[in-house]
């Protein structure tokens, strides 16, 4: 093929080399919220938390394909990490659509999905892909899109599950959903085929994970022992039993996606899809309603579960990659295996060479970090709708953070903490209302303690609601909790002040506006109030 003739089928992002002749259907099952908790990884690294959770189908994913272990968001917040990872870029490069609430997709920004259609894949969601936001699902086509035919109830797992006296029914109507859901893409007219010829992108994404959940239900439709949690909290959160409870349920939400995992992939393997399909399995960021989880940059906030299958383009199987990865590389993933051109706006960098290698460990050394940040989540966080800005850098022995503005309060403010100290929320509020207070952290069981306790276990309370310093540097290696910071320690300073310039190095490459001269997140488009639209 000549160059000219290279050139102008780039151009129209159509198929432009001999990968393209058997171009592989992507499907992507993300789960909202779930952090990096699998079986898997379990096994990887025993006596800790995920010894307590069985995730078979993931981890049958691993086994015939790469299982990674450093896997990170951009962001650890809903619409910014999906922006990223559909745009193939740092969230602070999506305009809007990098924040949660407020945000608005902007169509001159290509996103991998829509970039398959034009290129002639059948492309599809269920449940949920890109939102918060307007339009709804935007970058990957929308409403008309979407395929939820037998409905959305696998959404709210555990409250269906738990009603009536059937759990095991109940279940097993859930789990029919989403094979109805997914057929209804693929083979609507029910001849036990794949409609079309055409090659199809498809994403299942539940928001299960995402509180509210059932207290008890872990135990209730999965067998969980809360009380085998006991030792195994991390050191920043109350080892109580209504912590347990609450990580158990936790714990059986994400058992629940894996079991809607297991139908998807039985139905492609009935289809006689699945070997010529690339599955990708992960998640948009932390444990929600919790310290140091969703809306943190510690990396219960930010590390995330990541297999990937791919029998035509995989030589080994049962690999495990420590090379640092960041959701965002997954876009020209998805478009080099397809034999479609990568937009120069793409920031990531494309998996298909630690795919094809036989390597384990580290396989690619330039693959030594990644880059995590946030701006505005909910809307309200704060008291004149600003964000909370922060940025960090994550490599093998260190995580740096820095805080933009440390005179806010990470998870927004509440009566008495950056508001006029008027009556605190009851009980029943800090558990059910995420809008009483500390708005950046979700209501629940978890919550409420950590703020109802303040007084009695004031250290708790301040890991997760107290002001931070400007610049936080931890020694993942030594102190995996990051319960010490080690910024102003004078041995420390060589080495935040090499992780701090190649972190503004990082932002200024890839144009991050909170590091130019026009700071957009601080404006009014992105500081102005959120109405929830109602649903007509």
């Amino acid at each position: 093929m000549s160059l000219a003739l290279f050139s102008v089928i780039s151009s129209l992002g159509i198929p432009s080399f001999s990968r393209a002749a058997e171009r592989p259907n992507i499907v992507m099952a993300f789960a909202d919220d779930w952090g990096c908790h699998a079986s898997a990884y379990g096994r990887l690294n025993p006596g800790g938390l995920d010894d307590l959770v069985s995730t078979p189908h993931f981890d049958s994913v691993a086994e015939q394909g790469v299982l990674f272990t450093r896997a990170f968001v951009s962001a650890p917040s809903c619409t910014p990490c999906r922006s990223s990872l559909l745009s193939g870029q740092h969230f602070w490069r999506c305009g809007s659509a990098s924040i949660l609430q407020g945000a608005e997709w902007d169509f001159d920004i290509p996103s991998y999905p829509l970039l398959l259609e034009s290129a002639g894949y059948r492309i599809g969601h269920t449940y949920k892909v890109w939102s918060p936001g307007t339009p709804v699902d935007a970058p990957h086509g929308g409403s008309a899109r979407g395929f939820n035919r037998s409905g959305r109830k696998f959404n709210g797992f555990s409250q269906n599950a738990m009603k009536g006296d059937d759990p095991d029914a109940r279940k097993a109507d859930l789990l029919d959903e989403v094979r109805g859901n997914l057929l209804s893409f693929l083979d609507p007219n029910g001849d036990q085929k794949v409609d079309g010829e055409a090659p199809f992108c498809y994403f299942f994404g539940p928001t299960n994970c995402h509180r509210k959940w059932v207290a008890g239900s872990g135990e209730k439709l999965w067998g969980i022992n809360p009380d085998d949690f006991a030792g195994k909290i991390p050191p920043y959160l109350p080892d109580v039993p209504v912590v347990r409870e609450d990580f158990a349920d936790y714990f059986g939400e994400i058992q629940a996606f894996d079991a809607g995992l297991g139908v998807i992939i039985n139905e492609l393997k009935r289809l006689g899809v699945y070997d010529n399909t690339i599955l990708v399995v992960s998640g948009d960021h932390g444990f929600p309603g919790v310290t140091r989880g969703k809306c943190n940059l510690y990396d219960f906030g930010t590390h995330v579960p990541l297999a990937i299958r791919w029998p035509a383009g995989m030589k080994k199987q049962g690999r495990v990659v420590d090379d640092f990865v960041s959701l965002p590389d997954l876009a020209p993933t998805f478009l080099e295996a397809a034999g479609v051109s990568i937009p120069n706006t793409m920031t990531a960098k494309s998996l298909i060479p630690v795919l094809e290698s036989e390597k384990s460990g580290l396989v690619d050394a330039k693959r030594d970090a990644v880059f995590t940040g946030r701006e505005r989540h909910v809307a309200a966080a704060q008291p004149d709708f600003t964000p909370y800005p922060q940025r960090a850098i994550r490599t093998d022995q260190h995580l740096l953070i820095i805080n933009f503005a440390p005179e806010r309060w990470p998870m927004g403010s509440a009566p008495g903490y950056g508001e006029p100290a008027t009556r605190m929320p009851n009980v029943a509020q800090w558990r059910e209302d995420t809008m009483v207070g500390f708005r950046d952290m979700d209501g629940s069981p978890t919550k409420t303690w950590i703020v109802t306790h303040r007084d009695s276990d004031p250290k708790l309370f301040d890991f997760a609601f107290a002001r931070r310093p400007r610049v936080e540097l931890y020694d993942v290696q030594k102190d995996p909790h990051c319960m010490k910071n080690l910024a102003d320690n004078p041995e420390s300073q060589p080495i935040r002040q090499q992780l701090e310039s190649r972190l503004m190095s990082e932002l200024k490459r890839t144009a991050d506006p909170r590091v130019s001269d026009n700071v957009i997140f601080e404006s009014a488009e992105f500081t102005k109030p959120y109405v929830r639209k109602k649903k007509k």
